[in-house]
């Protein structure tokens, strides 16, 4: 059972962010803080920056903003590094991903530009799709982590960091299932020292940061971090681990709808969502084994929300559909599509059409930058493993082994702020509200 921490240590000093994956995700993220810290855009997005926190009674009107509630880091103390199988620098990755536009980009052109990728760990057959000169070698596994390891260390010495966190924005790997290397310590360090296949480079990524004593959340639904092995590991080094899959666009609107059908007791016959993406994760999930790992994870969201065990007659047989299309002039500007079919009183057919025109990295940017401040507070309030309460975050959330997850996003942000509150020693809300009347 998680106690209450005493006190929570301040975050003092520069806060390290390292990125394995330096492509759209990342840059938007990186230039965008740089445009907010120097007041030329808002923080659209992130519940730290933008984000309120109601305090006791209605009645009492406190409601804080939650950066000004818990102690999170400032943006003016964060710092950037990172891998990439490519050698472009950050300006350039950012040009080519072509997600923000050429104002905004010379406007932090001299930053982006001094941040120089890393060669990353990378196994053609994890992301066929793509394939980069930028790259380490070794002779196993258990060596790649360790220079990993080297790699942390040196950017925290020359960025001059105090503490660190580290977010994965890489490429969706192939669909696995999780194996005997991966279900304890011994075996998946024995595994890397022996090649085994079903070790992914962003386990090595995650064993690395672990064992450095840096929070970890996985933006991909690979396993990664969410294996027994590197749960182990979590509690062994008392670091706080999140994931996986950032939920932003389709299944975002997916944990918005389908608590409101069920709340309001409505049927549902059929989802069927198709998307179409022409940016490097596009180009990733149009093989069948990588889109196969994305599948599972946006799939699982309604089974859970709407619990068709529970709810037979109105959830028992529903047919539901994923499609993700490839489709190289939308670049980054993705659109997703959902035909949903609802029944109501008597059972009369209804429909509801969903046309989302999102921009996947500008919908991601905000919540890396929550988890990174996220993580970095439980460090400080010495939460180590899983951090259920930052779900919010994530398609496919993690939780401990014998609970589902949760997906509705409304009882995921109820979760997250009373967490906060639990944190602060405040009153935990319930909406019960019965004080105010007699």
């Amino acid at each position: 059972m998680i106690r209450r921490p005493a006190k929570i240590a301040p975050a003092t000093g520069k806060l390290g962010i390292l990125l394995p994956g330096m492509g759209a995700v990342s840059t938007t993220f990186i230039a965008g803080i740089e445009l907010v810290r120097r007041g030329l855009a808002e923080p659209v997005g992130s519940l730290t920056q933008m984000g309120t926190i109601r305090l006791g009674k209605r009645t009492e009107h406190r409601v804080p903003k939650i950066k000004e509630f818990v102690p999170l880091a400032e943006l003016k103390d964060l710092t950037f590094g990172g891998w990439d199988i490519f050698p472009d620098n950050a300006y350039q990755a950012a040009q080519k991903a072509g997600v923000l536009s050429p104002q905004h980009l010379e406007q932090v052109k001299s930053l982006l530009s001094g941040i120089k990728p890393m060669r990353a760990v990378f196994e053609r057959n994890y992301v066929r799709r793509l394939d980069g000169s930028h790259v380490k070698k070794a002779k196993t596994k258990w060596e790649l982590a360790q220079v990993l390891k080297d790699d942390i260390a040196k950017f925290k010495a020359k960025s001059g960091a105090k503490r660190l966190v580290m977010i994965w924005c890489g490429s969706t790997e192939v669909h696995q299932k999780p194996q005997k290397v991966h279900q304890s310590i011994e075996a998946f360090e024995r595994g890397m020292k022996q090649n085994h296949e079903a070790i992914a480079p962003s386990m090595l990524y995650a064993y690395a940061a672990i064992t450095s004593g840096v929070p970890f959340a996985n933006g991909a639904p690979n396993l990664t971090v969410d294996i027994p092995a590197m749960w182990e590991l979590a509690a062994e080094y008392r670091v706080p681990i999140a994931g996986k899959d950032f939920k932003t666009g389709q299944t975002l609107m997916k944990t918005i709808i389908a608590p409101g059908l069920k709340a309001r007791g409505l049927g549902l016959s059929g989802w069927f969502s198709t998307n179409i993406l022409g940016n490097r994760d596009g180009e990733v999930l149009d093989d069948p084994e990588s889109f196969k790992t994305k599948e599972e994870s946006k799939l699982g969201v309604l089974e859970y929300i709407l619990q068709p065990q529970v709810y037979p007659q109105l959830y028992g047989n529903f047919c539901h559909k994923v499609r993700i299309n490839y489709y190289p002039p939308r670049g980054d500007n993705k659109e997703g599509w959902d035909n949903i079919d609802i029944f109501g009183w008597l059972g009369y057919p209804m429909q509801l059409k969903v046309d989302f025109l999102c921009r996947d990295s500008v919908l991601a940017a905000p919540l890396v930058l929550d988890l990174v401040l996220f993580l970095d507070l439980a460090q400080r309030a010495g939460f180590r493993g899983i951090q259920e309460w930052l779900s919010f975050y994530f398609k496919s959330p993690m939780c401990a082994p014998e609970l589902y997850p949760e997906h509705d996003l409304f009882i995921q942000l109820m979760k997250l702020k009373n967490t906060l509150r639990w944190l602060r020693g405040e009153e935990l809300i319930t909406h019960l509200g019965t004080e105010y009347y007699d």
